[in-house]
């Protein structure tokens, strides 16, 4: 009989990207994450609502054997908050410059809860259309403010790409409350991103304390897994290995 100690297998990080943004912003966070080991998904978080993103995601979660660490980006940690609630396979939640909303509580109404937002004179409202024939309102950054409100510290031509490919994002996912609050059962981290022109510093601080988050911040933009992806990869390594 070996008597060899059992290694428990690493868990799969499972990225998920916010508004106005896509998968390819966690470039510089994939490589150093899979250079130590890590299985990484990047999904495609469909921006159209809460609840139906939610779903998605944790579907992403069923495809995935073993366990996973859920990290959220902005919208994203709205998104992976919810997604985590049915998952028992779920060991962590990492929010990266991330909502981490309470039950009842929407994207929105939090970004608001404290001053210092200058997102929504930014953004360029558009209509999409709907199954049902009507049309719903999403929203973009404009681009020649997209350097400045989300991605400061990013060079202007890196900037200025993420513009262009930037996904839009339905309003009402941004409205629409959260109907679960897994990080009452699973434990959180986050790293707070004290230059943010999106969520206001005092607004992070104030959802991480509420989740008891083990909390690091960081003197970045919105666009940290780009600008500061060594920090990135290092909170979720540390709750990978929680």
């Amino acid at each position: 009989m070996s008597t060899e100690p059992t290694t428990a297998p690493k868990p799969t990080i499972v990225l998920v990207h916010g508004a106005f943004a896509d998968s390819s912003s966690w470039n510089g966070v994939i490589e150093p994450l899979r250079a130590q080991g890590y299985s990484v998904v990047a999904a495609a978080n469909p921006l159209r609502g809460l609840d139906s993103d939610a779903a998605y995601v944790a579907a992403v979660v069923d495809g995935i054997e073993g366990p996973c660490v859920l990290v959220g980006h902005s919208y994203g940690g709205s998104v992976i908050t919810v997604a985590a609630a049915a998952q028992d396979t779920v060991t962590a939640l990492v929010y990266i410059a991330a909502f981490i909303p309470a039950e009842g509580e929407s994207a929105l109404e939090l970004t608001d809860r404290f001053p210092g937002s200058t997102l929504g004179p930014t953004t360029r409202p558009g209509e999409y259309p709907l199954p049902d024939g009507s049309s719903g309102t999403e929203l973009t950054i404009r681009q020649e403010e997209f350097h400045g409100q989300f991605a400061a510290d990013v060079s202007a031509a890196a900037a200025a790409l993420m513009a262009v490919t930037q996904r839009p994002v339905a309003l009402d996912a941004l409205r629409q409350p959260a109907t679960a609050a897994s990080w009452r059962i699973v434990p959180a981290y986050a790293l707070l991103t004290t230059e943010d022109r999106n969520i206001p510093i005092e607004t992070q601080r104030f959802m991480a304390e509420r989740a008891a988050a083990h909390s690091v911040e960081v003197p970045a933009s919105h666009a940290v897994s780009v600008s500061a992806p060594g920090a990135v990869v290092d909170l979720i390594v540390l709750a990978a290995q929680k």
